[in-house]
């Protein structure tokens, strides 16, 4: 990626003007008051980057952009009913270029990290790129979160939507195996955001997909997320070490601040002397879910007591990694003139486990030549009201 033209995230109607004229990529045109997919932004080399608009009949709004399927902004109600966007990112197009916090991005091949960038599979060495201290994290530098994905929106009986499908050569970022990805992201009439992954290779390969974006439930009423109350659904976490990789331990949550059974504010042992609270600077750990089959399980569920907003995750991945913000540094700036400091926005990322394929003992994440990766996780939004919550 060379050089983009700043685009207002908030205001179409300059994203189509770019000074200097923008090249049409893909051009769908206007679809219905529900789904849009139009002209964005372009590369510096021609090439066209979409944006792409869901809106239920709830007047509930998600855009995505084809670079990196970022998801740029998630417009709900509050108890009051008014919408405001719940997600982190930037006032412009060009702020995501680069985005080292990833704001909103698929992540591929592999989400989380990857220890000292090895791995082994049927008996053969693959090294990958270091971009995280001595480790390998969320696929490398490019990963799929700076790809340009090809977009075809859609509209059925269920909803509105778009498939993102995006081809990974083999050896990218040192991976074996040449990967086709295809991520649909489906918006509701009952406010859910349903996040399908499927993949396949022509090479036994090693997959693990996510979504990063960072949720602030307040819609900009406040600064950061210790007020949000969590719950997650497990049990036990995966300790790390001083380079946040997993010891290979599952250990239980009972009487750490890692114990989000019940609900919990986030804020409450953030600040605590746990040694794992200190080695993340905050919560950036999997938590390994409790399941009890194969399909959609209840992940995670915030409360955000100032608005009312709620969030109910749902997959049917084995875990979640809690990651607080943490490294935000207050330096970055934001969307309607704010600067994100530490703890600005929560991620809960459904995943398998970080670093699994130096764990024989954790989840698989092998995919072999005849087998499609598949995987679903669902982002219910609502609102509690505060007699409820009380």
């Amino acid at each position: 990626m060379k050089s983009l033209r700043a685009v207002g995230v908030g205001a179409l109607a300059a994203a189509l003007a770019c000074a200097g004229g923008c090249r049409e990529s893909n051009m769908r045109g206007h679809f219905s008051a529900r789904l849009t997919q139009e002209p964005f932004v372009h590369t510096a080399d021609g090439r066209g980057i979409d944006l792409v608009t869901l809106r239920n009949q709830n007047q509930m709004e998600v855009r995505a952009m084809t670079y990196g399927g970022i998801i740029l902004s998630i417009r709900t109600p509050d108890r009051q009913g008014q919408l405001g966007d719940v997600v982190l990112g930037h006032e412009t197009a060009a702020g995501y270029f680069p985005n080292p916090p990833y704001f909103g991005a698929i992540i591929g091949r592999f989400a989380n990290r990857i220890a000292k960038g090895r791995f082994s599979l049927d008996g053969r060495g693959y090294v990958l790129p270091i971009n995280d201290g001595v480790n390998h994290l969320h696929g490398g530098t490019p990963g799929w979160d700076q790809a340009i994905w090809k977009a075809d929106p859609f509209q059925d009986a269920r909803g509105v939507g778009v498939v993102f499908t995006h081809t990974s050569p083999d050896g990218d970022e040192g991976y074996p195996g040449t990967v086709n990805a295809r991520v649909t992201y489906r918006l509701t009439d009952d406010n859910a955001l349903i996040l399908d992954y499927q993949a396949t290779t022509d090479k036994p390969t090693v997959i693990n997909l996510t979504q990063h974006s960072y949720f602030n439930l307040s819609a900009g009423r406040a600064s950061d997320v210790l007020n949000h109350e969590l719950v997650i659904n497990a049990a036990r976490y995966t300790p790390v070490d001083d380079g946040l990789i997993p010891t290979g331990d599952l250990t239980p949550v009972a009487g750490t601040p890692f114990d989000f059974r019940t609900s919990t504010t986030i804020g409450a042992r953030i600040g605590g002397h746990d040694p794992q609270i200190e080695r993340g600077h905050g919560y950036d750990h999997n938590f390994v879910l409790n399941r009890t089959g194969s399909g959609l399980t209840l992940a995670a569920r915030v409360i955000e007591p100032l608005s009312g907003r709620t969030l109910d995750i749902s997959t049917t991945e084995p875990g979640l990694q809690l990651y607080s913000g943490n490294l935000l540094a207050g330096t970055m700036a934001g969307k309607a003139g704010a600067t994100y400091g530490a703890r600005a926005g929560l991620c809960l990322e459904t995943q398998h486990f970080p670093d699994a394929p130096n764990h024989p003992g954790f989840p698989s994440t092998v995919l072999r030549p005849g087998e499609t990766y598949r995987s679903r996780t669902m982002w219910k939004f609502g609102t509690v009201d505060e007699s409820i919550k009380r």
